[in-house]
């Protein structure tokens, strides 16, 4: 990354873990390209720490590695020559070495191995033998450890689960997420609003991918260099990041491509791929721990787990992109017939893509409109409403109180004007949200503006907000 933006919350997590009496070990974990080394690496500028990268290779070839790590950046030189066949004996060699290495006797020893389910893959008892370390050797010492992994399943089964020999260890956990929307402005400063939506539209606040898309002048240029090009890449990126977490790889393509087709129902998903329902459970609990999959319910669901209202939705921009646009023209690219797949791309971006993560914008904002004070009250859900017809991209409510928001997001070329409000408050009758003892109010949300009629009304109105 050019500049280091946002992650300011976890950063505050580990100083504080850092600074804490005693020991610390956190588990920092996410899908790749998120940005989980660029975090850690920030964390440890003007520290004295250990920084060992796993590989997938044999354990003692990561054990010699993680051996020459700390030799190096503990200054043991005696321990460069020196065949060591037990983690112990180089974890022991790292407490009684580091402390001299900084010259300063009480500053807490930080380490941070990186890939750390490469190590269990290498030995499936790698988990307990590092317990075993942290046990005996580590837990009463003024140390912080990180471990830190990009294969989400394999590291909650090593480090977090019930059943993993490090459950309980731990001092804390994150689970790094790919950047809000809010902060594009910092990573594209010369962009407008319409740009930084549809960067965001397709890079998904996934750092690596932001990165790509920094030396381009407009998305397309962007997404022709990066993914459309056999070897760019991005071109087989969902494919790469699945079958590191899954066994079934043709199983959950198929699953990501109904769906990203537009059929959210469990039974619509079912048919199309005629299975059973039960059958699919597996795919889409994994999917939904993945960070690709979600599953929504209309806002005002008292009972969201037991709702038959649910629709799985694919939360990962990049990934709904490539379903739409890639996967069904890679037949073209693969012939070298590129331009073919970037008109298809050109005429149809921002009507099927672009304006649906317009919507998740929005509700973005809504939250920080929210933390503003906007409203005399504060909403605490706020989502899309839906029923068998009718679909309203915002309501947001106070579950304590009567008042409840609708929104509508338009991501056109063309001024929103009275028509919109007026098919907004006859969809808003239809909620039957304490509809005989509440409070409406309304927003509009437009990429281009609003008519001057619609601006001349908001004025006189003190229940509608109008926003660029």
């Amino acid at each position: 990354m050019k500049n280091f933006i946002n992650r300011s919350k976890e950063l505050s997590f580990l100083e504080k873990e850092y600074s804490r009496e005693g020991s610390s070990l956190v588990i920092l974990y996410g899908r790749r390209r998120v940005g989980k080394t660029a975090l850690a690496a920030e964390f440890i500028k003007n520290k004295q720490a250990i920084y060992f990268l796993a590989a997938e290779e044999s354990e003692t070839q990561n054990r010699t590695a993680f051996k020459n790590t700390v030799a190096e950046q503990t200054g043991n030189v005696l321990l460069v020559n020196t065949n060591i066949d037990s983690w112990d004996m180089i974890f022991k060699v790292w407490l009684d070495t580091a402390s001299d290495a900084t010259g300063v006797g009480n500053e807490k020893k930080l380490m941070i191995i990186d890939e750390f389910q490469y190590l269990g893959k290498a030995n499936s008892a790698f988990p307990s033998i590092f317990q075993r370390i942290w046990d005996t050797m580590l837990k009463d010492k003024n140390v912080m450890v990180i471990l830190c992994g990009s294969l989400i399943t394999m590291m909650e089964s090593q480090t977090l689960t019930y059943s993993s020999p490090l459950y309980g260890r731990r001092t804390g956990q994150i689970k790094l997420k790919q950047i809000p929307f809010r902060y594009y402005s910092e990573f594209f400063p010369d962009k407008t609003e319409r740009e930084l939506i549809e960067y965001y539209a397709i890079t998904g606040g996934v750092p690596k991918y932001i990165e790509l898309f920094y030396d381009f002048p407009d998305i397309y240029t962007a997404i022709e260099n990066n993914v459309l090009s056999t070897s760019s890449f991005l071109y087989d990126e969902p494919n790469f990041l699945l079958q590191r977490e899954v066994s079934e790889i043709g199983s959950y393509f198929s699953v990501i491509k109904t769906i990203a087709l537009g059929n959210q129902k469990l039974s619509k998903i079912a048919t199309t791929l005629e299975l059973k329902q039960t059958g699919l459970t597996k795919y889409l609990k994994t999917l939904i721990n993945l960070d690709i999959l979600e599953r929504e319910i209309p806002v005002t669901e008292e009972n969201p787990e037991k709702s038959k209202k649910g629709l799985y939705k694919i939360k990962d921009n990049f990934i709904i992109f490539w379903f739409k646009f890639i996967f069904p023209n890679l037949n073209y690219i693969e012939l070298g017939h590129e331009e073919s797949a970037m008109k298809k791309i050109r005429t149809n971006l921002i009507d099927s893509h672009i304006a649906y993560v317009y919507e998740d914008v929005c509700i973005e904002k809504m939250w920080k409109l929210n933390a503003d004070n906007t409203w005399d009250f504060n909403f605490d859900k706020a989502g899309r409403w839906w029923n068998n017809n009718t679909e309203i991209d915002i309501v947001a409510i106070d579950k304590n109180g009567n008042d409840i928001i609708f929104g509508e997001c338009k991501y056109w070329t063309n001024k929103v004007g009275l028509d919109v409000l007026n098919v907004l408050e006859r969809k808003a009758r239809l909620v039957d949200w304490k509809k005989n003892n509440r409070r409406n109010h309304f927003i509009l949300f437009s990429i281009s503006g609003f008519t001057d009629e619609l601006t001349q009304l908001s004025k006189a109105r003190n229940d509608l907000i109008l926003m660029y």
